[in-house]
């Protein structure tokens, strides 16, 4: 019975990955094709792709570094893991220690990446408005937002290191702009990559577009704090339904701890608790990719 369950929950999990990933696909936002089309005409870089791309992605994001470089200490001490799950559990701490060490490192990096990200959405408005007041100054496009570059405050000047290192390398502002904002995926720096390249392509005022795209910014900074006030108590009761369960079953261990030991060392009732830390996990993804879109 244990093992249809298993693979049943398996089956469900990979589903709801393709879907998501044919979904991925399927969506094009309008700045990606609005970018195709003026890099047109254009040589394109080459990417050099290797099996740690998407890892590596993740901890740059995070500003976590590279962590191919410490690679054989994690893999080493994640087969410890392995090992003592094996000792303590059987085949179920087994099964725990070879999922549970990588989803938690996977919160983690993200959490550790929306944290920094917002930072940095929030370091860019005086970043643009020091650049303005370098453009009325006399300076070019180019030099106001290196110069403004070496003006900001950590995260967001650790994060445009990436760019300063490409200019110096020979590629263009708005290329090396553009190739940073697709490594942190947001719009906010999707469209200032954007108005650097439409600007270096076809000219115009750049102190104008930069001073909208500042306003643009804080508007929609105000917006989403008065959405999170608004939906506070969503995420409250959210949070309470994820934490019932867990801290419901922490009161029977302490009050009653041969309660749960028997149902455990019974086949059914074994079955039963794999069954409700199944369907807590699957809960709890729901809730998370709710909270994620308010």
């Amino acid at each position: 019975m244990l093992k249809p369950l298993l693979l049943i929950l398996v089956c469900l999990l990979l589903l709801g990955l393709s879907a998501r990933l044919l979904y991925r696909g399927l969506r094009q936002p309008g700045t990606q094709r609005v970018l195709e089309r003026l890099s047109q005409g254009q040589p394109e870089r080459v990417v050099q792709k290797t099996s740690w791309t998407a890892l590596e992605r993740a901890f740059l994001r995070a500003g976590l570094g590279r962590p191919t470089e410490r690679i054989g200490q994690w893999l080493a001490l994640w087969g410890l893991l392995a090992v003592i799950g094996v000792l303590a559990g059987g085949w179920i701490g087994l099964l725990l220690a070879s999922l549970l060490p990588p989803l938690l490192l996977r919160v983690f990096v993200q959490w550790r990446y929306q944290r920094r990200l917002k930072r940095m959405i929030e370091q860019l408005p005086p970043l643009l408005d020091h650049t303005v007041r370098s453009l009325k100054s006399g300076r070019t496009l180019a030099d106001a937002v290196l110069g403004a570059i070496n003006a900001a405050e950590d995260p967001l000047k650790n994060a445009l290191g990436r760019v300063q290192r490409n200019v110096q390398l020979g590629i263009s502002l708005p290329d090396a702009t553009s190739d940073f904002a697709e490594l942190y995926d947001k719009d906010e720096l999707r469209l200032f990559a954007l108005g650097l390249k439409v600007n270096h392509r076809y000219g115009g005022n750049a102190s104008e577009l930069l001073e909208n795209l500042i306003k643009m910014i804080r508007e929609r900074e105000q917006a989403a704090r008065q959405l999170s006030a608004m939906t506070g108590e969503t995420r409250v009761t959210a949070v309470v339904l994820a934490a019932m369960p867990v801290a419901l079953a922490g009161y029977f261990l302490i009050s009653n701890p041969t309660y749960l030991l028997a149902m455990w060392n019974d086949g059914s009732g074994q079955t039963m608790l794999i069954a409700a830390l199944g369907f807590q996990v699957i809960g709890c993804v729901a809730l998370w990719r709710m909270l994620r879109s308010l």
